[in-house]
């Protein structure tokens, strides 16, 4: 399968993920949320790891690279977007996220030669374009969140949804080499993720207020927790890990930047919950964009 539809496949597997994480990260809290799902994740990462054999590939340098990605990209970002949530909410937030693709696309340009041009660059602008639309005019006012109406910690939310975005780009960047190298993507993403767990474990252990569990693991939150790890964390990121073996750096990222969009149809199938106008707009221009980018 071509470096595209691998991408687009993560894409879905985080929308399809993202839908069923609402009522546990609610439940739980935004950190413990994030700790308990890395916990399975990196538990069922490493479980095919050591079934396949492919932890025996991972060379010392490598694990190195891939520790600095995951505290970059996992807990640094991760924890910076929450951050940016809590002050801007997740609409506002998911939009200043979205330059991810953007900042990907530059660093790549500069550290990796990779260029866009011709109907190519087109197709990317219009993919973000709608992406951020989409985000950006997908709610009616209704539906907005209620801290998008203050105006409290802006500059800073908006700083730290920015360096989420960044964190995001630049540990795809250092991936993109040892995937050429070979390296395996189960593997890979297993020390990624205990990267990530152990910094998130860490910060629970120093008795921080927000990193504990609001209410109690329940049975019914768990199996919501294990359903979003499996897809979003183990089978996503997995797949993106695998398309950077073939594909640009920049165009990998432009095509799993999509999950705000395909979380949209979504939605109205669970919710029976209509998208508003913007929501359209949005998603036109990025199979606009798609289209052109898969030519």
């Amino acid at each position: 399968m071509s470096y595209e539809y691998l991408a687009l496949l993560a894409a879905a597997c985080w929308a399809f993920g993202s839908l069923l994480s609402a009522q546990a990260a609610t439940h739980l809290g935004a950190f413990a949320f994030t700790r308990y799902r890395m916990l399975i994740a990196m538990s069922l990462l490493w479980l095919l790891s050591l079934l396949s054999g492919s932890w025996q590939t991972l060379a010392s340098a490598q694990v190195l690279l891939l520790v600095l990605s995951g505290a970059i990209g996992i807990f640094i970002g991760d924890t910076a977007l929450f951050a940016a949530m809590n002050r801007l909410g997740p609409r506002r937030a998911g939009v200043l996220f979205a330059t991810h693709a953007l900042f990907s696309v530059l660093l790549a340009y500069f550290f990796l030669g990779e260029t866009l041009w011709g109907l190519t660059l087109v197709g990317g602008s219009l993919l973000v374009g709608g992406v951020m639309i989409a985000i950006a005019f997908g709610k009616r006012k209704e539906e907005q969140h209620q801290w998008e109406s203050s105006q409290q910690g802006l500059k800073i939310g908006i700083a730290l949804a920015l360096l989420s975005a960044l964190c995001q780009a630049v540990s795809t960047l250092m991936l993109k080499p040892l995937m050429v190298q070979g390296l395996d993507a189960i593997a890979g993403s297993a020390v990624r993720m205990s990267t990530g767990f152990a910094l998130h474990l860490l910060v629970w252990l120093l008795g921080w207020r927000i990193a504990k569990s609001y209410l109690p693991l329940t049975p019914k939150i768990f199996g919501y927790v294990f359903i979003n790890a499996s897809l979003s964390m183990v089978l996503g990121m997995t797949l993106i890990l695998q398309a950077l073996k073939s594909g640009d750096a920049g165009m990998v990222a432009l095509f799993s930047s999509v999950s705000p969009v395909l979380i949209l149809p979504m939605l109205w199938l669970v919710y029976r919950r209509r998208p508003a106008w913007g929501a359209w707009a949005g998603a036109v221009l990025t199979v606009a964009g798609i289209a052109l980018l898969i030519r």
